[in-house]
């Protein structure tokens, strides 16, 4: 008898990726998300300041203001275009450059004097990303630059005490580091959810599943082989995007334990396709479905921590995200593969998406079951 029935979720399983192999637009999207998506997020952070262009009016022409103009460089900053005074507000005004730094006459003169110096700073605040960021990188930049030269100028000892900052896990602070690991992590969940949602309302829509109802089949059978087949593929497509696209094209190192990790996203898949098969039992058709999904993710993407620091949320966000699997799967990811973490600090998620899963199948099969005793 339970050969019969793993033989019947082998075979049903079986046909599910037969049938996924025929949907052109569902297997374009499964390599859209694992490559391009997750190249392009992880080398075009929207938080960080990538190429921003600068121009530089220096009236001064001094060592000082010399030595300004040659710390910007990229990946920050492209090269400094050196304009006149008249061209600032028609190059600001056409968008040629989102910074305008004005070094005026006399100014490394009145530095060392101790005199009152003032250097303006003109921004595009339309580019608000890069405005907000980058203005801070420019006082920053001017200011080191003033103060080693007034210290190499004056002669003056060096501080008592010295800072010295040491970045763990990603000493570079590369953000495609960052980016490409929370990418495999955010399109493992949502991959999930649409395939097996989505193959459930194909065969409503093609009356394919009213031939599984005169089948010797259960409703457990037919989740389950949706639920083992749909996160294989998914458990596939990321391990290929992991090692081909993250570690291969983008160069970012793995701390810990890939099976380990695979074995957390195995778990999470067993979560997140039951909770799209659960979700395409309450839509009617694809469209409805959609919306559903984009209700969804968005808050699954947004309030687990990979975008944001799960701490900083309110506690009423934090406990109630505690019930989604996505948040645990994004500790456990980035302690696997950020940090090296072992079985013996990622166990209580391992726990956690265990009991969340258990918890989505059960409700997910009920629903199944209604559904399907309304469609005989």
């Amino acid at each position: 008898m339970l050969r019969r029935k793993i033989e019947n979720i082998y075979r049903l399983g079986v046909k599910e990726l037969w049938s996924l192999w025929r949907d052109p637009v569902m297997l374009v999207l499964i390599l859209f998300v694992f490559t391009f998506a997750v190249y392009s997020s992880a080398s075009s952070a929207p938080e960080t300041l990538n190429n921003a262009p600068i121009a530089i009016v220096d009236e001064d022409q001094s060592q000082l203001s010399q030595r300004i103009v040659s710390a910007f460089y990229p990946p920050e900053f492209t090269p400094p275009i050196m304009i006149d005074q008249s061209q600032v507000d028609a190059g600001m005004d056409a968008g040629d450059y989102t910074f305008a730094l004005i070094i005026p006459p006399n100014f490394q003169r009145n530095v060392l004097a101790g005199r009152r110096a003032e250097i303006q700073l003109n921004t595009d605040a339309t580019r608000m990303t890069q405005a907000f960021t980058g203005s801070g990188y420019v006082q920053q930049i001017v200011m080191g630059e003033i103060n080693e030269f007034v210290q190499r100028y004056r002669g003056s000892n060096a501080p008592a005490v010295e800072l010295a900052l040491r970045a763990r896990f990603n000493p570079s602070l590369d953000k495609s580091w960052f980016g490409g690991l929370t990418q495999i992590i955010n399109q493992i969940a949502m991959l999930s959810i649409i395939l097996s949602g989505a193959a459930l309302i194909r065969e409503r829509e093609h009356g394919t599943i009213e031939h599984l109802l005169v089948m010797p089949v259960t409703p457990a059978e037919i989740m389950l082989a949706k639920v083992w087949s749909m996160g294989l593929v998914v458990l596939v497509a990321a391990a290929l995007s992991l090692n081909i696209v993250v570690r291969g094209a983008l160069g970012v190192p793995v701390a810990g334990s890939l099976g380990l990790f695979f074995a957390g996203a195995a778990l999470v898949l067993f979560a997140t396709t039951s909770l799209g098969i659960f979700m395409a039992t309450i839509a009617r058709n694809m469209p409805q479905f959609g919306m559903l999904t984009v209700l969804t993710l968005m808050p699954l993407q947004m309030l687990s921590g990979g975008s944001t620091p799960f701490e900083s949320m309110p506690v009423a966000v934090q406990t109630v995200m505690q019930a989604a699997p996505t948040t645990h799967f994004v500790k456990l990811g980035g302690a696997i593969l950020f940090r090296g973490a072992g079985i013996d600090v990622v166990w209580p998620q391992f726990l956690a998406l265990t009991v969340i899963g258990l918890v989505l199948f059960a409700f997910s099969l009920a629903r199944f079951r209604k559904t399907i005793s309304r469609m005989a």
